[in-house]
Formats: C-alpha cells, sequence, structure tokens
C-alpha cells in the first residue's frame, strides 16, 4: 500500500466526514502531510487554524515534548468542540525527538476532563490517540 493511500485510510478512522469542520494546532515541518492531505479530501475543505471562529466537529493537534502544557492545550481546544466533537492527540512515537511520556498524555488527559478512547495505528511517525470529553465531561483544576 502506497504511503498516500495508507493515509487515505488512516484518515477514514477518525471518523470524519465530508462537511466536518477541523481544526489543526500545533502544525510544524515535522508533521504527517499526507495525512493532513487527506483529512482534508474526506472532509471537502481546509483544515482551520486558531483564528477561526466556527465550532469544530474535530480537532488535530499535533503535540511535541518541548511544546509546553498539554493539560492547557487540551482545556484550549475543548472550548473549540461541538458537544460531541473530539480531539485527535497525535505525538512523535517512541524513540523519536519530541515523543511524550503516555503517563504525561494520560495525566493531561485525565486533568482535562477527557478520556482516550482509542489509538489508530498508521501514520508512520505519530502515535494517534481520540480524546473524547468523559462522562464528566469538566476539567479538575
Amino acid at each position: 500500500m502506497g504511503e498516500v493511500a495508507q493515509s487515505g485510510s488512516v484518515a477514514a478512522r477518525l471518523g470524519l466526514s465530508a462537511g466536518d469542520t477541523v481544526g489543526e494546532f500545533g502544525y510544524d515541518d515535522d508533521v504527517d502531510h499526507e495525512l493532513r492531505d487527506a483529512v482534508e479530501e474526506l472532509v471537502g475543505g481546509e483544515l482551520l487554524d486558531e483564528d477561526a471562529d466556527e465550532v469544530l466537529d474535530a480537532v488535530l493537534l499535533w503535540w511535541r515534548e518541548q511544546d509546553g502544557d498539554l493539560t492547557d492545550a487540551l482545556v484550549d481546544n475543548i472550548s473549540l468542540l461541538a458537544e460531541s466533537g473530539v480531539i485527535w492527540l497525535l505525538t512523535p512515537k517512541t524513540g523519536r525527538p519530541g515523543a511524550v511520556d503516555p503517563s504525561e498524555i494520560a495525566e493531561a488527559t485525565r486533568t482535562a476532563g477527557l478520556a482516550q478512547t482509542t489509538t489508530v495505528p498508521g501514520s508512520p511517525g505519530w502515535m494517534i490517540a481520540r480524546l473524547a470529553r468523559s462522562r464528566a465531561g469538566r476539567p479538575r483544576r
């Protein structure tokens, strides 16, 4: 399977549909460009950045260990989501520069009032975790 076809398959597993509004945060040169392109093709539009005013169905959050406080980033992104919206957290795979310790992800996720519901394999250099509001749905501080 070619890399572009594989990225399209990964994008399809994100549960996005044509017409969904998707935001993207943490973009840098190291992101999976084929996955980004596949998501844009799937939803039929460009990924929105932090300047967009739309309510988002999903967020792609590219996050590296040196990017700061993950909990703060998750809380900021929750406020942009539709009630049923999700955050797709993309972190460098273990052993790669910028990899985030799984315990840090788990703690930030819980503190932000989210739950990790699944992971999606397939992006060459990135782990992809689906984060959704937990049943309580409220951030703990």
